[in-house]
């Protein structure tokens, strides 16, 4: 399809251009000429050995390759090696270079893909393009955000469009340099094991491959095309949600997100006038390193004394000193659960005011 535009362009090239031109394909095949030889004519050229070089003289002939993301596209040659044949040859690469963009805006399902997650597509629109582009609308997905912490140079899409080439079945959309969305078919995902077994896949494979740190936000399940949208603004939730309440995981499931979802959502001064009226002014940054670090603990260990004691390697009755001491600070008795709630929540809460995140 994408050669049958290429053909008609150039065709409106013809009488404009004054040597015989085209395009080949890596392999050298011609597949758009200005004259009549489309698949029965090949030009021998290597072009790994011109990687580095704009224009390619080779036997007569002018090359321009089109390159996108160190990736090779196709090369458009015009039969002459003049100056005016290179002039020629980057005009023409560049026209078509723009013909492939608007061919792939238009009829790749990738781009699609992507105007439906940014929301840059009207709703009507989509179940139409849906249908144009042979895609299965109903199809249960899942939005997997792949959040990049270093450089990467595009080694992680790579890695990625690797694991998930299935075109029209799953997606690896490159949002920026930071970000990859990979859309994945749902009908076989019915847990959150399995859900999260996929992210934890990534993560190891990219790590393995790349030794690159990343993390992985995982939307919920939607039952059409149309949804991931929300699947994608809940994987970017997950991640902001997860760098404030938890910075050490790497896999944020939105749906396993808890109180920290809560609290996300609810308004800066709101957040504020709850620290100032559950804690006596200053209370709380009376805790030193010893008691922020048995105040964690306890709750690890599900507000058990003894095992709190036996994991701290401390005497119950230093455990129960310190938590009288906690008690005379800050008013709340850990060992109450209503307490303990309390307690939990206003330490998420100055998370949340202390990471000064943007609302979504």
């Amino acid at each position: 399809m994408l050669n049958k535009h290429f053909q008609n362009a150039i065709y409106q090239f013809v009488g404009i251009v004054e040597f015989s031109f085209g395009i080949i394909d890596e392999n050298g095949y011609v597949i758009a000429s200005s004259v009549s030889i489309r698949g029965e004519r090949k030009l021998e050229i290597d072009f790994d050995r011109f990687r580095d070089s704009s224009i390619i003289v080779e036997n007569g002939i002018t090359f321009k390759p089109v390159y996108n993301r160190s990736k090779f596209e196709f090369c458009v040659y015009v039969e002459n090696t003049s100056e005016l044949a290179k002039k020629y040859a980057q005009i023409l690469a560049a026209s078509f270079s723009n013909i492939k963009q608007f061919y792939e805006e238009k009829y790749d399902a990738n781009s699609f893909i992507k105007t439906i997650l940014l929301d840059s597509i009207l709703p009507g629109d989509i179940y139409a393009r849906t249908k144009e582009l042979k895609l299965d609308y109903d199809m249960p997905r899942i939005v997997y955000l792949v959040s990049i912490s270093d450089q990467d140079e595009g080694v992680i899409f790579e890695i990625l469009y690797g694991m998930y080439p299935e075109k029209g079945k799953n997606f690896v959309i490159n949002l920026d340099e930071k970000n990859i969305a990979v859309i994945m078919e749902a009908q076989e995902l019915q847990t959150t094991k399995q859900i999260e077994a996929i992210a934890t896949t990534i993560i190891s494979t990219v790590r393995s491959e790349a030794m690159i740190n990343i993390s992985v936000g995982i939307g919920s399940r939607v039952m059409n095309l149309r949804d991931i949208s929300v699947s994608y603004r809940e994987a970017q939730a997950a991640v902001e949600i997860g760098n404030v309440f938890d910075g050490e995981k790497d896999i944020l499931n939105y749906e396993s997100l808890g109180i920290g979802r809560l609290i996300y959502q609810l308004p800066i001064k709101l957040c504020q006038m709850f620290i100032d009226e559950v804690f006596k002014k200053g209370s709380i940054e009376k805790l030193d390193q010893e008691n922020i670090l048995t105040i964690q603990r306890f709750f690890e260990n599900s507000l058990n004394i003894s095992e709190t004691a036996r994991k701290l390697f401390i005497h119950r009755n230093t455990l129960v000193y310190r938590l009288d001491k906690i008690l005379k600070l800050t008013g709340l008795d850990l060992r109450e659960f209503d307490d303990a709630i309390i307690f939990k929540v206003e330490m998420m809460v100055k998370k949340y005011l202390a990471a000064n995140v943007m609302k979504i």
